[in-house]
Parts: C-alpha cells; sequence; structure tokens
C-alpha cells in the first residue's frame, strides 16, 4: 500500500502527460505499481462473509436481545446449546456486541419540558474542601425551577430529613413561591421504600409537601437523566462555582452561593436562550403560607443533655436551668429553629433561647443561667442517698424498792432482815 503523497505523485505526473515507464523511473517504484494507482486508488476486495455455525441461530438471539432484553452470552449459551448449536461463545459475544443498547447516559434522551409552575426539581451533591491541610466536605443543595430555569443552591453538613425540608423551604423562599410538584431522586430523606407497589414517603417529608398542595414525585430507578436540569445544575456548579473558592465558614460559603445564582440567573441560559429571571415571571408560582403552617416544619426536636446543653450542627448552646412555668430542661426533648443566622430553642411552646447561631463544629456556647440553682453534684447525691435516724435512748427512772412495798400495802420488814436481805 503506497503512501497517499505518493499516490498523489503519479496523479500529478500523470497529468503532465508523463508515461508509465517515466513516472516509475522518477518515483523509483515499479510499472505495475503506477498502472495500479495511476487512474486513482484501487477498491478493497470485498471478502465474503465466512458461515458460521451461529448462522442458523440469529433469529433467535436477536429476539432474546430485543424482546427479552437479554445480553448475557453466558446465559444465552446452553439456551442455544440446548436447540442444536456446537460453537463456542466468542462468536456469540461477537454477534450479540453490537446489539447491546447503549449505557445509561450515553444513548439520546427525548427532552422533557414542563409547564410554566408545573415542577421544580432538587438534588444533592457532595462538596469536597480542606482546612488546615486536612480534608472535610459539605453538601450542596441544589433546586431549579424547570421551566424558566432558575437556579438555588445552599451548602449544608448534613442531609437528613429536617436539613432537607429547611433547604427546601429556603429555595421555595428564593423562587416567591410553590410549584404544582417537586421531583428528585430515591433519597431516605424523601423515600422510605415500596410495599406492595405503594410508595412509602418520609413521614416529614409528606406531611410538608401534603400541607402546601404539592405533589411529589420521584424518578424511576437507575435514570438520573429523568432529573436531568437539576443534575446539569449540580455539574455547573461543581464547574463553575466551587474549583477554587475561598470561605471563612458555611455562612460566608452560603452568601458567596447565592450571589453566584443571582448573577447565573441573570445570564442567558444555554437551552433557553433566555436569561432564567426573564421567564420566571411567567412561573405563576402559588403563594406561600404564613405563620406557624410555614414556620413548624422550619423547628426539629433535639434532646438537651443533663448539663444542660443543646447539640445543633455540632454546636452545644447551653440552656438555662430553671424557668418560670417549666421545670428543668434537662433530659428533655425541645425544638430548635434556625432563621436569619440565629437560633431560637422552644420547650412546651415557650421560648426559652435566641442565641446567634456559630457556624464552627465543635463550639461550646454556655448560657450564664445555665447552673443557677443547680445543686452541686455531691449535694445531688446526697438528696437521694438512703439515710437512717438515731435517737436519744429513754430516761428510766430508779426508785427505792420499798416504794412499791407501801404502795401495795405490804408491811416494812424489820431492820436486820433489810440489812441482811440488803
Amino acid at each position: 500500500m503506497l503512501r497517499s503523497r505518493l499516490v498523489h505523485s503519479i496523479h500529478e505526473l500523470r497529468d503532465q502527460g508523463a508515461t508509465v515507464s517515466e513516472i516509475a523511473r522518477t518515483l523509483g517504484i515499479s510499472r505495475p505499481t503506477v498502472r495500479k494507482y495511476r487512474d486513482g486508488a484501487p477498491a478493497a476486495v470485498a471478502r465474503r462473509a465466512k458461515a458460521s455455525k451461529l448462522d442458523p441461530y440469529k433469529p433467535q438471539v436477536r429476539r432474546w436481545v430485543e424482546q427479552d432484553h437479554c445480553t448475557n452470552c453466558v446465559t444465552m449459551l446452553p439456551r442455544l446449546q440446548a436447540l442444536g448449536y456446537t460453537g463456542g461463545v466468542s462468536q456469540l459475544k461477537a454477534f450479540v456486541h453490537p446489539l447491546r443498547p447503549a449505557h445509561a447516559g450515553k444513548r439520546p434522551v427525548l427532552r422533557y419540558e414542563t409547564l410554566p409552575g408545573e415542577q421544580l426539581q432538587f438534588d444533592w451533591g457532595e462538596f469536597p474542601y480542606e482546612e488546615a491541610g486536612v480534608a472535610h466536605k459539605v453538601f450542596g443543595f441544589v433546586a431549579i425551577l424547570s421551566y424558566s430555569r432558575m437556579r438555588f443552591a445552599c451548602f449544608t453538613k448534613r442531609t437528613d430529613a429536617p436539613t432537607l425540608l429547611r433547604c427546601l423551604m429556603a429555595a421555595l423562599e428564593f423562587f416567591g413561591g410553590l410549584p404544582q410538584s417537586v421531583l428528585t431522586d430515591r433519597m431516605k430523606s424523601v423515600l422510605l421504600g415500596v410495599e406492595d407497589g405503594q410508595l412509602k414517603w418520609q413521614t416529614g417529608f409528606s406531611d410538608f409537601v401534603a400541607s402546601l398542595g404539592v405533589t411529589p414525585r420521584v424518578c424511576k430507578p437507575y435514570t438520573p437523566q429523568t432529573k436531568g436540569k437539576v443534575e446539569r445544575t449540580v455539574g455547573v456548579i461543581k464547574t463553575g462555582f466551587w474549583p477554587g473558592v475561598t470561605f471563612t465558614d458555611l455562612d460566608d460559603l452560603n452568601v458567596q452561593a447565592l450571589t453566584w445564582c443571582v448573577r447565573l440567573n441573570g445570564q442567558p441560559h444555554a437551552t433557553t436562550r433566555i436569561p432564567p429571571c426573564v421567564r420566571w415571571a411567567e412561573e405563576g408560582l402559588r403563594p406561600l403560607p404564613t405563620g406557624w403552617a410555614w414556620e413548624r416544619f422550619a423547628s426539629e426536636e433535639r434532646k438537651v443533655s443533663w448539663d444542660g446543653y443543646l447539640s445543633y450542627d455540632g454546636v452545644l448552646y447551653g440552656l438555662p436551668a430553671n424557668l418560670p412555668g417549666l421545670s428543668a430542661l434537662a433530659g428533655t426533648t425541645v425544638h430548635v429553629r434556625e432563621q436569619g443566622g440565629r437560633v431560637t430553642v422552644w420547650s412546651g411552646g415557650q421560648q426559652v433561647l435566641v442565641a446567634a447561631k456559630h457556624a464552627q463544629s465543635r463550639t461550646v456556647v454556655p448560657h450564664p443561667d445555665q447552673f443557677h440553682g443547680v445543686a452541686s453534684a455531691a449535694a445531688a447525691h446526697r438528696a437521694t442517698t438512703p439515710l437512717g435516724h438515731q435517737v436519744a435512748a429513754p430516761l428510766v427512772a430508779h426508785r427505792d424498792l420499798r416504794e412499791y412495798d407501801r404502795l401495795y400495802g405490804i408491811p416494812a420488814l424489820p431492820a436486820q432482815v433489810q440489812e441482811v436481805g440488803g
């Protein structure tokens, strides 16, 4: 096979009128080779397909792949052998390989567009960072309105159900209203499982969406592309916001993330070619509830330790020992609400603490009245130790026996007898 440059030289000399012999002498190749390439590269000779032992069974293999979605050749082989196939598994694999469907995420997917105000998608992402050379990670909550592509993101230390509700509430407040439905994957903070074909929702999440009149939806198993808008947004944050970001604490990080979202929402979207903030005006979201109907989902329960602390987001907050109308808080369960950089604690319908939220984990924030009126450990021990009492012995009067004789009229004995008896 000649190189393309040499073939071009043969064509140029041919166009100049050179003969086969002249071209052969000039290029130093044989005349048969010149004749072979003078009028164009030789066409490849199609090889005749070689018959294989699998040929009679190929229609059956196709049916297994297309109708039964069976692509495991090890499973097919004994079935074919039962039909009379005597070949090996190698040619079976060679035939089945191009028939296999593309992996999820690598096959074309029909884009699904929703109407204004119809759907909100949300998901979590994991974001690593380092502090003083030590590796850590935070979790990013991402939400997007499917029609306008308005984006929201915030970062947390955990992904449990109360944190999810708090982040979802923050996203709805940012978007300014309620969609008709929310879509996410099958995370445990949303869906506990499926029983008898029925979805078993997480209790807190189910109560939340039901009270708002929002329909919850989850993706089919192993089909994350169903919520491709939020999946793509998580990727955009990982590649466009996170690389090189610097922050002092979680509050600082969330301020930066919100600023970045506002800027991104003002730029034309790659799909719609329209800024999300422009299409957001067409969403027509339903208004958010107010008062207790909204606030009750933002609090979460916490157990107060016996030394008067409650733990919230890795920080220990001290509580007052006693309040009017309340028994001691140690060992009880209270409700905690985080809002606007503050932590509010409620017990029995009464507010017991309002403190600035601390973002640094392992911080201890004592309360000035945390141990007011609390007995020492020794005193508390003495108060519960079983106790006995010792009393003075009763006083017994000593009398002469002759007094009893006189009392009962017994005559006194002579002095000599008394002295002998004495």
